[in-house]
């Protein structure tokens, strides 16, 4: 077979053709000995590719970017950002490369992008590679979240380069094959403003509205429209990380997506006590971004993207800054209009039952789970079985019986629906102390742990036989965690 038998795969090159000012054309480093360790085959067959073609040589060579795609043009992005709150007026894809645009078998246009495929000029000192633990990590909790229902991008292919890569120890390398709605950040913003640029920052907002957000673009203030409707999608966004336990980690505005799509799974993980003070991230040394913290930070990026779009908001600055600021005052009800509607669900209520009602329930059940450190994800599950009348699991994981007890007759005055908490509460998540396991057996070369969780924690709510240790919480013995972003 040859790469001729993938002619139908056609990438274009609009995002390098259209914005030369923020795209680098570049190529991925060669790899000495490429072999696949993860490939995605339901989503490469949605992508319109030969599943078996792409586990050929050549397929692997496509997949890594060191031989060509039709119509394939890789650039490394320009971007800015905010990191930990400083700003770096330049960023980009040190260590990535955009393959280009491809439609899918819906009809839509997504992006083709490589992580860890060799130094670019953003690269600022770094290697431009990647080790293959913390891709498979990538690929595992992008499609975890993928099967959770939450918007983010998605992983195809993981392909081991046969090149050490130098951390604290020699650690096998690999590039990550992924795809999403479009890279476009905060951040992408942040560059363009930057550069003092109107022209190209009109032309940004032009791409993003045609891309993710057309229903905007007869809007009267098609800028405005575009702004609010990326502060919706960041608000629908967080909360349904919230609702699962899910830490980003390190969410620096370049890091944070124009489509509303979870982007870049560096030092991420899901909850296991509850507790909103968590950080799992090594370098998150002062709880910036902690669990609790979370959606106040994504108001504050999104504060930084209505500083770059004001220039397009209005001719006059004052008004333009009004303008943000009411679109901005929204996210906080937005955020939690979308995370009680979740939490309703969660605790199997209806959507009428009261919101002053419902937030009193809440309210009183996570001061419970924080007293007694219980384990988030097992508790919200077992509490789908008190639903139908066996509280035992539930109780047993508070020391407090009694004042869980009135919680519980609190709770089940409003008549809770056990199917709808099941459809809500997943079974399976990558729980740390496996996503460990796996990646270590991985580096080591065995893949089978790896294929074993991705299987579990990509049917979520399906209770299954044989899997019942991957529902399970961590053992006592397991942490201190932490979670390293992998460069």
């Amino acid at each position: 077979m040859n790469v001729d038998a993938q002619s139908t795969v056609t990438l274009d090159g609009q995002f390098a053709r259209e914005f030369p000012e923020l795209a680098i054309h570049w190529q991925a480093e060669q790899a000495p000995d490429p072999q696949l360790a993860a490939l995605n085959e339901p989503l490469a067959t949605e992508l319109g590719f030969d599943p078996e073609f792409l586990r050929s040589a050549e397929g692997l060579q496509l997949l890594i970017g060191t031989a060509p795609f039709n119509g394939s043009t890789p650039v490394a992005q320009g971007y800015a950002g905010h990191q930990f709150g400083s700003y770096s007026p330049r960023l980009g894809d040190g260590r990535a490369l955009l393959l280009g645009e491809l439609v899918n078998a819906s009809g839509d246009l997504c992006d083709m992008h490589l992580k860890g495929s060799g130094r670019t000029p953003f690269a600022r000192g770094g290697d431009g590679l990647a080790a293959l633990g913390p891709m498979l990590r990538e690929y595992l909790l992008s499609e975890a979240m993928h099967a959770l229902g939450i918007p983010t991008t998605r992983s195809l292919a993981v392909v081991a380069t046969g090149r050490p890569v130098r951390r604290e120890t020699m650690l096998p390398g690999a590039v990550l094959t992924r795809v999403a709605s479009s890279h476009l950040r905060v951040g992408s913003f942040q560059y363009a403003r930057a550069m003092n640029d109107l022209d190209l920052l009109r032309r940004l907002a032009d791409h993003a509205i045609a891309r993710h957000y057309p229903a905007v673009a007869e809007a009267e203030n098609r800028y405005l429209a575009l702004f609010d409707a990326v502060v919706s999608a960041q608000a629908s966004l967080v909360a349904r990380w919230m609702l699962v336990g899910f830490i980003h980690g390190v969410m620096n505005t370049d890091n944070m997506t124009i489509s509303g799509e979870t982007i870049d799974y560096g030092p991420c993980a899901f909850m296991d006590v509850f507790d909103p003070g968590t950080v799992y991230s090594s370098i998150d040394e002062t709880g910036r971004y902690a669990y609790g913290n979370q959606p106040a930070v994504a108001q504050w990026n999104l504060t930084r993207l209505a500083e770059a779009l004001l220039p397009l908001l209005h001719a006059d600055q004052e008004r333009a800054v009004a303008l943000a600021q009411e679109s901005l005052g929204s996210f906080p009800r937005r955020y939690s209009a979308a995370w009680l509607s979740g939490m309703k669900a969660k605790l199997g209520l209806a959507a009428d039952v009261d919101d002053k009602t419902a937030t009193s329930l809440t309210d009183g059940l996570l001061t419970l789970l924080q007293q007694d450190r219980v384990d988030y994800t097992s508790f919200f599950r077992s509490l789908g079985t008190a639903a139908r009348g066996n509280a035992g699991a539930a109780h047993s994981m508070f020391s407090d019986t009694t004042a869980f007890e009135i919680w519980l007759k609190r709770w089940r005055t409003l008549k809770p629906d056990a199917e709808l908490m099941d459809r809500s509460n997943p079974v399976n998540i990558p729980r740390n102390h496996l996503v460990e396991e796996a990646l270590a057996a991985a580096t080591d070369g065995e893949l089978g742990p790896f294929e074993q969780l991705l299987d579990a924690v990509t049917t979520p709510f399906e209770e299954r036989h044989g899997l019942e240790r991957y529902a399970a919480p961590a053992p006592e013995t397991f942490g201190p965690y932490q979670t390293f972003c992998g460069t």
